[in-house]
């Protein structure tokens, strides 16, 4: 039996919690301030504490030193229904074990309590560390539940030097994401270096991340350093990793394993002291599975797996959003109408975030320094998009495909039977020029959308394209 301690200013709460761990065997006492918290802790000696952020009179964050105090060998868990990154970041660097938001799963509060518990005073010594800035790098802004799982996702993994994968549509602030584990980890004072693996050419990827000696290749007048070793003290955010060329993605695996990199033209290896996050909005499973990256690799970054929420799933962040993303363009605050809030709620916003800054700055400008409303927003965006792609073949031309098929294979099970072998790959090349080079046009030239509508990763496209 362990005696855990509960400082929540909420009946119900306390009451849920008391009887949960009581059920299980264990000792409970709750107090509704910190003072009264204290006063059991002292007499009590728990084994673990859940404690409120916001309490009567005193925070619950500031508190917990004395807590820690009283009873150095209890975790403390902090819970909030107010939830978000500094919060969380407040929390862990105060000491906290874990961190939980409002309303909570009962089941997943005993699991946190179970895991304090048993790791102890070990596991409190882990994650407890300095003080960070409470403002540093680029704001994220929510207190949906959804965002407040990402803040403390963040918080438990910025103080350490963890590989992190973070994962999520197009526009979810994955960068902001990144920027935000480095600011409150302790290489927020050295370089944080990013670089988008979709925006350069398959050809300089590899000079870029790991840099070249002279003469290296044509034009590699003098040595250069790479992003890497650029990075020296800091982090290297990958972005759009699911774009990275086999070749490359075995260079990356190796430099994450030893820390060292070889430059273009050297067989030197050279340390590299710096952190690596990445991000895509690839499916990246998939791409391992049709072999467009390698699972190792995919492994190796998913150290630490953070999914960046769509805007549709942050029930009630619209409006703080699109107030932020204001006054940021405005100098300082600005009205928002009923109407125009009222419009904006009633949009799917498909890009995100970013979909959602750029019309907000859009009615900035229009509004002309006046209360924005649902007039001065810009029109949806087109539909001509979706148009573009394709429409599903009828049932006829269908019918038409596998009887061709049906019968080339026919034909081909008929003669010797030397020439049936590799049969599959035969038909691939019959097959796939004529399907790529037609998709490649409806896309007009575009990879990376000619490799969505054929549901392959690009990396994968680009490799059977080269062959």
């Amino acid at each position: 039996m362990s005696r855990i301690l509960i400082v929540d200013d909420e009946p119900a709460i306390g009451w849920s919690l008391r009887e949960l761990f009581t059920d299980e065997g264990h000792a409970v006492e709750a107090a509704a301030t910190v003072e009264a918290g204290l006063e059991t802790c002292a007499r009590f000696r728990p084994d673990t504490v859940l404690l409120d952020v916001r309490l009567p009179g005193r925070d619950g964050i500031a508190s917990l030193p004395e807590f820690k105090a009283l009873a150095p060998r209890a975790p403390v868990v902090v819970m909030t229904a107010f939830g978000d990154l500094d919060t969380a970041v407040r929390a862990v660097g105060a000491g906290a074990f874990d961190y939980l938001v409002k309303p909570f799963d009962l089941e997943r509060v005993s699991r946190t309590v179970a895991r304090a518990l048993a790791e102890g005073e070990a596991s409190a010594a882990v994650v407890a560390g300095g003080a960070v800035p409470a403002t540093c790098g680029p704001p994220l802004v929510g207190s949906s539940p959804a965002m407040q799982e990402v803040f403390r996702q963040i918080s438990l993994v910025a103080p350490g030097d963890l590989p992190v994968l973070i994962t999520g549509a197009t526009g979810t602030g994955k960068d902001v994401a990144a920027r935000a584990i480095h600011a409150h980890g302790p290489r927020r004072d050295g370089p944080f270096v990013a670089v988008s693996l979709a925006a350069l050419s398959p050809s300089v990827i590899e000079s870029e991340l790991f840099g070249h000696v002279r003469g290296a290749f044509t034009g590699a007048t003098a040595d250069r350093p790479g992003l890497f070793e650029q990075a020296a003290g800091g982090t290297v955010f990958l972005d759009e990793i699911g774009e990275a060329p086999l070749d490359v993605q075995v260079k990356l695996l190796r430099t994450l394993e030893s820390r060292e990199v070889v430059r273009m033209g050297s067989v030197a290896p050279r340390l590299v002291d710096v952190r690596v996050i990445a991000a895509t909005n690839r499916d990246l499973p998939g791409a391992v599975a049709a072999g467009g990256f390698r699972d190792d690799l995919y492994h190796r970054l998913r150290v630490f797996p953070i999914r960046m929420p769509t805007l549709a799933e942050r029930d009630g962040d619209l409006e703080p959003l699109a107030a932020h993303f204001l006054g940021a363009v405005a100098g300082g605050p600005r009205a928002m109408a009923d109407d125009f809030l009222a419009a904006l709620r009633q949009r799917p916003w498909p890009g995100n975030l970013r979909e959602l800054k750029h019309a907000v700055e859009y009615a900035a400008v229009v509004s002309r320094g006046a209360t924005l409303r649902a007039e001065h927003l810009p029109p949806p965006p087109s539909t001509a998009a979706a148009t573009a792609t394709p429409a599903p073949a009828d049932a006829d031309a269908d019918a038409r495909l596998v009887a061709a098929v049906e019968e080339w294979v026919a034909r081909c099970l008929g003669s010797e039977p030397s020439s049936v072998m590799g049969l599959h790959g035969r038909l691939m090349e019959l097959v796939e020029p004529a399907l790529f080079a037609r998709v490649l046009a409806a896309a007009e030239g575009n990879r990376t959308a000619a490799a969505r509508i054929l549901g392959l990763d690009r990396a994968t496209l680009r490799g059977k394209l080269a062959r």
